[in-house]
Formats: structure tokens, sequence, C-alpha cells
């Protein structure tokens, strides 16, 4: 299971929800019906134990500001970004104890604006009709907006990791890193930023790496993530665009993987190593335009 300030959830913000969700299960994802939050954000998910892939769309705009925290609008904040361009907006970290987690945040430097409180109606493979209750802690980044996180705690994570939606037929099971492209000027203080949340951060080439309860939090300058990854869309390297632009995931067999994403027909290569296990095989989606302006790369485990 992951713990508190462990990678959750990146938010990635796209302009047709539905295409892109259509994608994702035609790779072998189980995705969730496209739902909708009470300002304005629709969303569907494909859960894995203690995490999970979540795409966002707008759905009405006139709701944005519905449910601030604080002077934080949930929903104005993605909007924005979506108009700007598609990509990671936003992003979860996972909190067992809300209360505890905020204390730990501030203490770290970090701004609390304020909390939401909000459920959602589920409907359990045995017929059961339940809610669910979540408590966003949001935590926005004035300096980089898009590196903006709140903490995400599940009163009632039974009604979320329910292991049949969990089972998704690719074999992909959960959240291995991130990765953040960001210009060698910015990494001192976005070290000192993940130092005091992580406690640590070790050294990379070209940048430097914090590992979290639930996966690496990479930071990389925009040249060296293209040559790990390929070529960012153009909008996402002109100017001060510090944010998320590739997710890995663990999977347990490469080649059932490999089948549905050649029948989804999305293009990819395929890898005899990786950062994090030299060993196994990995698959990159090579246009990450087709998914909101973030890589996806699968690594056998």
């Amino acid at each position: 299971m992951n713990a508190s300030f462990g990678i959750d959830h990146p938010l990635i913000a796209v302009n047709d929800i539905g295409l892109v969700r259509s994608r994702l299960e035609s790779m072998g994802f189980r995705m969730t019906a496209i739902g909708k939050h009470p300002w304005g954000t629709s969303t569907s998910l494909a859960m894995f134990e203690g995490c999970l892939i979540e795409i966002m769309g707008i759905y009405d705009d006139t709701l944005l500001d519905v449910n601030p925290a604080g002077d934080f609008h949930f929903g104005r904040h993605v909007h924005k970004h979506i108009m700007e361009r598609e990509g990671v907006a936003l992003s979860a970290l996972h909190s067992t104890d809300i209360v505890a987690d905020i204390a730990h945040a501030k203490s770290a430097g970090l701004s609390v604006s304020g909390t939401l409180e909000f459920g959602r109606n589920v409907t359990l493979p045995n017929g059961e009709k339940e809610r669910t209750k979540t408590t966003l802690a949001l935590l926005p980044n004035s300096n980089y907006p898009r590196l903006s996180f709140f903490l995400c705690q599940q009163h009632r994570p039974e009604l979320i990791y329910v292991q049949e939606w969990m089972n998704h037929p690719n074999q992909v099971y959960g959240i291995a890193g991130i990765s953040i492209a960001a210009e060698l000027e910015e990494h001192s203080q976005l070290r000192t930023m993940f130092t005091a949340i992580y406690g640590h951060a070790t050294d990379q080439t070209k940048g430097f790496n914090v590992d979290t309860a639930n996966g690496r939090i990479q930071v990389q300058p925009k040249s060296a993530i293209e040559t790990e990854f390929g070529i960012l869309p153009t909008y996402c390297k002109n100017g001060n665009d510090t944010a998320i632009v590739a997710m890995d995931f663990y999977c347990k067999d490469i080649e059932v993987l490999e089948a549905h994403i050649k029948n989804s027909g999305m293009p990819y290569t395929k890898a005899v190593s990786n950062p994090y296990i030299a060993s196994n095989q990995s698959i990159l989606l090579t246009d990450s335009s087709l998914t909101g302006n973030t890589f996806f790369r699968f690594i056998e485990k």
C-alpha cells in the first residue's frame, strides 16, 4: 500500500476526455465511467493498489469556482491549464492522516490553501451501492503552477481499491515514478522543496531524484528528458513550463502489454533496460500528444 506523500495520481488534463479514455481502454486499461466533480471537472480513472491514473476534462465551465479551498479553485486551476495546453495540471500525493500530513507540509514550507471534502456514489461488483469519502488539502505552487500538489486521503479505501477494478488486462499494476522537466536554473529551488518534504535527494548526471513511498520523482532539464523519452511538443518547451511530462508504470508481463499496445495502434518502442531495473524490459509510448502530453513508460517487474 501507498503511504503519506507517496505519488498518488497526477491529473492529466485533456480537451477530449472520451477520446483519451478510449485510447487507454484500447491499450488494456480498465477505465471507470466518466464521472463529474462538483467544480466542473470530469474524470476517468484506472485504479491500482494505493494509486491510479486520472484523466480530467471540463464538463461545465460555469462551475469552476464552486467549492474553493481558501483562495484556490480546483476547477478553475484545471481549466486554466487545459486552455494553455494539455498535460499534468495538478498532482495528488497520498495521505493516510490528513491532519498530520498538512502539518508536515507546512513544516516543509509548502503553502496550504485549504481543504475540500467530497464523495461519489459507487456500485461495487456485488451490486451494493456505497459512497466514497475523500479529503483533499490543496498545496498550490505560485512559482511552478503545474507543480501544484494536493494531499488526498481516502477515508473508505475499500470502496476505491477494489480488486476487480484493479485487474487490468494489460497487466499494469502501479506507478513506478514521474519525471519533471525543469531547466537547470530551477533545480536548486526544486531540490530544496523536495528535500524538505522527503528528507533527501540523489544526484543524477543532469538532475536529481527523490524517492517517495510510492515511486521516484525525477527532475531533469528538457534536453535530458528528450534524450530519455522523446521530443516534447513545442508548447511544452517554450518558456518556463516546469511540469511533469512523463509517468512510469509497473507491469507484470511485458509481452501481454505489448500485445495490447499493438492492437491499439499506439506508436511505441521496446527496450531491454530502464532506470529502475537494469535487466528488465520496458515499453515507451513515443507520441506523448496521444496521452495528454505525458509520456507513458511501462517497466516489467
